[in-house]
């Protein structure tokens, strides 16, 4: 496990340090909407952890509010790796507080698939999780 976990942060830190050089040409999040989330429903979602942890009510507006799960809304810096109408990856980083890489897999308009990896609060974290709209916004 150890050794798993090492070897991830090797991973994560090398895919952040290389930046543009490793990932091509991306393109900054904050300038540019992500083609998954203009296809999903607005509104109330409740994403369900796959190693069961509580699930987490989210009010889906711009669809931003999936990509940084572990770091909430804290003005991290984003990079685009993919985008489509089908899925979005983002690598963010947080100054004092980590980073990150999400993937979100559009299945149908309220329906989709997350991937997350990074680190938080000193700690690795990876998790997967199904969101689903399941309401409107209180």
């Amino acid at each position: 496990m150890m050794a798993k976990a090492k070897t991830f942060l090797m991973t994560c830190a090398l895919a952040f340090a290389g930046g543009a050089a490793f990932m091509g040409n991306p393109i900054a999040a904050q300038n540019s909407k992500l083609a998954v989330f203009g296809a999903l429903d607005k509104g109330e979602w409740t994403v369900r952890f796959r190693d069961g942890s509580a699930t987490r009510k989210v009010c889906l507006r711009s669809g931003q509010e999936l990509m940084q799960l572990r770091h909430g809304r804290q003005g991290c810096k984003q990079v685009v790796v993919t985008n489509d109408a089908q899925e979005a990856t983002v690598q963010y980083s947080c100054r004092g507080d980590g980073y990150g890489r999400t993937t979100v897999r559009r299945e149908t308009r309220s329906l989709v698939q997350l991937s997350s990896q990074g680190f938080a609060d000193g700690r690795p974290f990876e998790f997967f999780a199904e969101a689903r709209r399941t309401g409107n916004c209180s």
